[in-house]
């Protein structure tokens, strides 16, 4: 287990009242103490190349293709009939009539249109993105090896760091992308004593998961909530 150190950019402690001694038990001068902490690692470079890992996409992939080649196949083969001499499949001459019939502000005609283009913007929005949100990049350190992390294994992480901290009773992590926000409840001590420690001892965390883009820290302390 990594011993916390002094934190490279200390949180400065709010000035609260001490603590007041009242039937011979402490009474909490606080409720809640929070702070945003980002951390810059030292010796810590980025890679070049260390970016997001890219989705295959196999399910909208193999959908679109089904639905092409079921498309084309059955048109093919309906001007391939026509071009026998034999009449062209109910279905086509429906759809011709239809689409001469119906004003270009039918409803819907304007829905299907809609359909379509939702559709193709949201087949674009799946070519132009690398998907895969779930996971973080880690530091090439070595060519040709990538490695990447999953958000709530590295959530997990951070957690069991958190709870080790004097005066932690329980703590709940939200790993993103860019940002980690770390919400604990303390049952003890001054709770920007316990602030500071989670931001030293996350920030260390943060940085020890190797992790090619090291996400800003946000740290949110209370007391827990009065029964009755």
């Amino acid at each position: 287990m990594t011993e916390p150190h002094e934190p490279e950019h200390p949180t400065r402690r709010l000035p609260t009242p001490g603590p007041v001694e009242e039937g011979g038990a402490l009474e909490l001068d606080q409720s809640a103490s929070s702070a945003a902490y980002d951390p810059v690692p030292a010796r810590q470079k980025r890679p070049a190349g260390a970016g997001r890992f890219w989705s295959a996409r196999r399910i909208p992939a193999t959908l679109l293709a089904l639905v092409v080649l079921g498309g084309s196949g059955l048109l093919l083969y309906d001007v391939a009939a026509v071009r026998a001499d034999r009449p062209a499949m109910r279905w086509r001459r429906s759809l011709a009539g239809q689409l001469a019939e119906r004003p270009l502000e039918n409803t819907w005609l304007l829905a299907a249109a809609a359909l379509a283009v939702a559709i193709g913007l949201w087949l674009l929005v799946l070519a132009v993105t690398p998907g895969l949100r779930a996971l973080l990049p880690m530091r090439r350190d070595r060519p040709g090896v990538r490695a990447a992390l999953d958000r709530s294994a590295a959530a997990l992480v951070l957690r069991d760091r958190a709870v080790e901290v004097s005066g932690v009773q329980s703590v709940r992590v939200r790993m993103g992308r860019g940002r980690v926000v770390v919400r604990a409840v303390s049952h003890f001590r001054e709770l920007d004593d316990v602030r500071a420690d989670l931001d030293t001892v996350l920030g260390t965390g943060i940085r020890e998961l190797g992790l090619a883009r090291p996400p800003s820290l946000s740290v949110h302390v209370r007391r827990p909530a009065k029964k009755g």
